[in-house]
């Protein structure tokens, strides 16, 4: 009895996920060529895939997810996917390169989205691209309610002017980043000191930072730069994303799992440096944490001992390790300001040793990765070519053995031709002698009878 409740608890809950499964599917439109010509008449989430991407299938439920949650949310962007094997013409034309590619079309505009692949990223993506480029702040209350809700956004304060201008080319560059506003001088809060007007400001970390053109160069780069908080938890996708900053990536590695001593001073010592020297730091690097060493070692091709600390240039794959023991924030700091002097010596890079030295530790890793995944299966892949290949070389080797068997075979049997020749010569030329000395033989009775008569 207990056995048939438990087996129609399953039944029901995989019919209700099956049809959970079709209910999201119905708000995902399947689009065709007839999408080019329509495309423009909505605002479009496309997914770009190809059936056979192993990205694209698990990408799959999340984006029949994301097209639910839009309907429910009464949003107007309309959320699609099309083959781009089918379609390539079309995919070529949005310039699709890779699998899967989600595109936000809003117009004449095309709109990479290249953050996590998860249901609430991609949203939030498309709520801030879909709407507009430079969302005004009317009030004190919509300025708060604002910075509550999003942790790192642009504000554009004054009228008319060539840094507005500057401003607007920026966000519609950068806007598939992060939010840009803007406001009059009455809607600031009254803790924000503005030296002079226009002016552009971060709002990041509980503070801001003021726009200056002397000291941080071309606004879409600064911007790009301070578009990210100044202490978070790392991962792959996002030190390559602060590759574009330009910054220095100062990273505590440890062991989350690990509560001794030493792996929570180095996690407490990054945050405190962080939020203390942030004046002093905040244009030349980015700090953070990163649990576990194995992402690291990687990008390193070394082997860290964990607790440690490692600065990463992203922009030339340069890093500097610690020459000194971190005991507390003072020691850190003289460790970032060593960096910053050129006392500490850089390591890695992209030269062309470290590029030979990159890609032979790639080859490495992935024949090493394939044979602890499946030993079958790396058994396989590089027996198989290398059983071809010495049998390819017994061939040859044989042949040629064979090949001076024959030679030397032939060899022998010309020698032998030759001496026979030369053996019938001789018996050639013996018998001429033998002839005339029978000659000669009969010859000489004859003179002896003849002398004989005489």
């Amino acid at each position: 009895m207990a056995a048939r409740t438990r087996g129609a608890a399953l039944w029901l809950c995989a019919t209700v996920f099956l049809l959970e499964m079709a209910f999201c599917k119905g708000y995902v439109e399947d689009l065709d060529e007839s999408f080019k010509d329509n495309r423009k008449d909505d605002i479009w989430l496309v997914d770009f895939y190809a059936p056979w991407c192993g990205h694209c299938k698990k990408l799959e439920p999340i984006w029949n997810e994301v097209g639910l949650e839009m309907k429910n949310i009464g949003s107007p962007v309309k959320v699609g996917k099309m083959d781009a094997t089918s379609y390539s013409s079309i995919a070529s034309e949005f310039g699709v390169r890779g699998y899967p590619t989600i595109k936000l079309l809003k117009g004449d505009l095309a709109y990479n989205y290249r953050g996590p692949r998860t249901k609430d990223d991609i949203i939030e993506f498309a709520h801030r691209v879909s709407g507009a480029l430079i969302r005004p702040l009317p009030s004190q209350q919509m300025f708060e309610h604002v910075r509550k809700r999003h942790r790192v956004f642009f504000v554009y304060i004054g009228g008319e002017s060539t840094l507005k201008e500057k401003y607007i080319d920026a966000a519609s560059e950068l806007i598939v980043y992060t939010y840009f506003f803007s406001a009059s001088e009455e809607v600031v809060p009254e803790y924000v000191t503005l030296k002079e007007m226009p002016a552009v400001l971060v709002f990041k970390d509980e503070t801001y930072f003021v726009y200056d053109e002397y000291e941080d160069g071309d606004l879409s780069s600064w911007i790009n730069r301070e578009r990210f908080q100044n202490y978070l938890t790392m991962d792959g996708f996002l030190l390559y994303e602060l590759g574009d900053t330009g910054k220095l990536v100062a990273i505590a590695v440890i062991d989350e799992k690990n509560t001794s001593i030493e792996h929570t001073r180095l996690k407490s010592i990054i945050q405190e440096v962080a939020r203390d020297y942030r004046d002093q730091f905040h244009r030349d690097f980015q700090f953070g944490l990163m649990d576990g060493n194995d992402y690291i070692n990687t990008l390193l091709m070394d082997e860290l001992t964990v607790p440690t600390v490692v600065v990463l240039n992203t922009s030339n794959q340069q890093y500097f390790l610690l020459d000194r023991q971190i005991k507390n924030t003072e020691d850190m700091v003289q460790f970032i300001n060593s960096i910053l002097d050129g006392t500490v010596e850089a390591q890695g890079g992209d030269s062309i040793l470290q590029r030979l030295k990159r890609m032979a530790f790639d080859a490495k890793s992935t024949v090493v990765s394939i044979f602890k995944s499946s030993p079958i299966m790396g058994c396989f892949l590089f027996g198989l070519p290398l059983g071809v290949i010495s049998i390819m070389c017994y061939g040859i080797y044989t042949a040629d053995t064979d090949g001076g068997y024959i030679e030397e075979r032939y060899e022998v049997s010309k020698s032998e031709t030759e001496s026979q020749e030369a053996t019938e010569e001789s018996r050639e030329l013996q018998e001429p002698r033998s002839e005339q000395s029978l000659i000669s033989a009969r010859q000489e009775p004859k003179d002896v009878l003849e002398k004989k008569t005489d």
